[in-house]
């Protein structure tokens, strides 16, 4: 029995290239007898609120009799979609895995768990459907599962996948078949590997797993498509973070394992490259914009979008004011053409110099304060908005995690953008994908004066980020904790941080939600992300009486050529 696993990268709501991409894949593949997509391949995932959308549905339903016939000579396809609940009108459709073979379609398998999690709201999208069942092929019974009922949290998942595995297996199945769609998190495959040849060893099953790869949205998907004997140990893996057709012979035990570095900065450069091209191309994009700021931010993403989009397509904006050292704009250009991206230079004095004429009279008899820092971060923003609209680049923002957790960043300033392409890296990873990146390529990709001066937004004179900032280490450490954690005031004052630091950096994360809300979309690469994982009110009164809510934010920047301290 040789199954064909189709590790694709769809595009979500593109049912006409999704179907032919599916299709190109079965004729692709070697000979098989049996070809399995990854979950709602036909519709892309997360369709998210397409799926409320009847005709959407109705017309995915369609284009799987479209593939039908198309493939009516091949051997049969099990394809992942969004299948019309025969209730009627109104009624949320299944979450289905539908076997077409001669040139119709033969059965239908239905997810009947369903995830709710902030990540997929299943519930809100799906009917639950059947019990799992049983798929015969050629003599050979499969167990059909759909989604992460195997993998997700590690303890709940193990106990139930080997409940749904024993289920199955007293049904008859001789192997599984798990169609999914799990997004990547540094780490995971790890975890994932070990939690699925765990399951298989102890249920002395055949496991076939298989994952989609590619960018949507924030979610990126790492394929890595596997297979497992019935004794847990993994005889097969597809690439990852790349498109691939993984054949499994299950009557001879082994096949190909694609090489893969799971060290975590390998992992997340190559889910940052793939996130990045996706979410460009699939915006109907093909250039890319940013600020470069000659620091070590807006650095990492130049060098990922030359990566994602060829340097040709990449152009980069040095935008210097009163306060940019000299060595900051040679930074910036030696980045530049190190990396052989375009860079132009424009010099924001002037503009800056027209502002504070035009509010002279009502900033009158005020100190100079955050406010003026801010007005730079968004002449900065204006200017590469402008840019982006007359060339038709997508603007990418270089604001990473640290920054975007405490509010240090400008809104309509450094944060805006299409894409912010590093919001889930601390500033400790930064660095070290940085340092990762020159050591991997055997060059300095990231010149190491940029990697060596302290970070500032230059936004005045003498600024440094730990003028308004615990040190990085610190800040980091508090946030893993506060946010991953979830650990408490209590408990950070147990660990031996100073409780002034922990009530700044609580007080912060809490004030700084409202720019959160409007910040551009980032690419996922940790568990706890803001947006889809991060669900906090910004109208809200919480924590220690003493704590300093609702004194003026933190912001800042001049990386991704943007910056500022203020609340606003």
């Amino acid at each position: 029995m040789r199954v064909a696993l189709l590790q694709l990268n769809t595009i979500v709501g593109d049912l006409a290239g999704n179907k032919d991409l599916i299709a190109c894949a079965v004729r692709r593949a070697p000979k098989f007898d049996l070809a399995v997509t990854s979950e709602l391949a036909l519709p892309g995932y997360p369709p998210c609120d397409l799926l409320l959308n009847e005709e959407f549905v109705q017309q995915s339903w369609q284009a799987l009799g479209d593939l039908a016939e198309e493939l009516t000579d091949l051997p049969p396809v099990l394809v992942g979609l969004a299948e019309p609940n025969p209730a009627g009108r109104g009624r949320l459709p299944f979450n289905s895995a539908a076997l077409i073979r001669g040139g119709r379609v033969e059965d239908t398998f239905q997810k009947s768990t369903l995830t709710g999690s902030d990540l997929y709201r299943e519930e809100r999208y799906f009917q639950p459907g059947d019990e799992p069942g049983i798929l015969q092929i050629g003599g050979m019974h499969f167990g059909i599962l759909i989604g992460e009922a195997l993998t997700g949290h590690k303890e709940k998942s193990s106990a139930a996948g080997f409940s749904l595995l024993s289920s199955l297996k007293e049904k008859g199945a001789e192997a599984i078949i798990n169609i999914s769609a799990s997004p990547f998190t540094a780490g995971g495959q790890l975890c994932r590997q070990e939690q699925l040849s765990d399951l298989a060893g102890r249920c002395r099953l055949p496991l076939l797993y298989i994952n989609q790869v590619g960018g949507n949205d924030d979610l990126i998907f790492d394929g890595r498509s596997c297979f497992f004997d019935s004794k847990g140990k993994l005889a097969a893996r597809g690439s990852g973070f790349e498109e691939d057709i993984l054949l499994v012979d299950l009557d001879r035990p082994g096949g190909r394992i694609a090489g893969d570095d799971l060290t975590p900065e390998a992992e997340i450069w190559r889910g940052l490259v793939l996130g990045t091209r996706d979410y460009v191309r699939k915006c109907g994009f093909f250039r890319a914009l940013l600020g470069l700021s000659g620091g070590i931010d807006s650095a990492l993403v130049a060098a990922i979008a030359a990566s994602a989009l060829g340097p040709e397509n990449v152009l980069g904006v040095i935008m210097p004011s009163p306060y940019t050292s000299q060595r900051s704009i040679d930074d910036a250009i030696a980045l530049a053409d190190g990396l052989r991206i375009e860079r132009i230079t424009i010099p924001i004095t002037a503009i800056m110099d027209s502002y504070e004429r035009e509010l002279a009279d009502h900033f009158l008899g005020r100190p100079k304060d955050v406010t003026e820092e801010n007005i730079q971060a968004r002449i900065r923003s204006n200017i590469l908005m402008a840019l982006s609209n007359k060339y038709g680049s997508i603007l990418l923002a270089t604001g990473n995690r640290s920054e975007l957790s405490v509010g240090y960043c400008t809104i309509y300033g450094d944060m805006a953008g299409g894409l912010a392409v590093i919001s889930d890296l601390p500033k400790g990873m930064v660095y070290r994908m940085a340092e990762w990146l020159n050591t991997t390529t055997g060059r300095s990709v990231i010149p190491p004066s940029i990697m060596d001066k302290p970070p500032s937004a230059e936004l005045r004179p003498g600024q440094t980020d730990q003028d308004s900032l615990p040190p990085y280490p610190v800040l980091d450490e508090i946030l893993k904790r506060y946010i991953d954690e979830h650990h408490s005031r209590a408990d950070l004052l147990a660990a031996g941080f100073d409780e002034a630091v922990v009530d700044q950096v609580i007080s912060l994360i809490g004030k700084a939600q409202f720019k959160r809300l409007q910040a551009p979309p980032g690419l996922k690469v940790i568990d706890r992300s803001f947006g889809r994982g991060w669900r906090m009110p910004v109208a809200c009164r919480t924590g220690r009486s003493g704590a300093v809510r609702g004194e003026g934010g933190i912001e800042r920047r001049g990386d991704g050529g943007a910056g500022s301290r203020g609340r606003k």
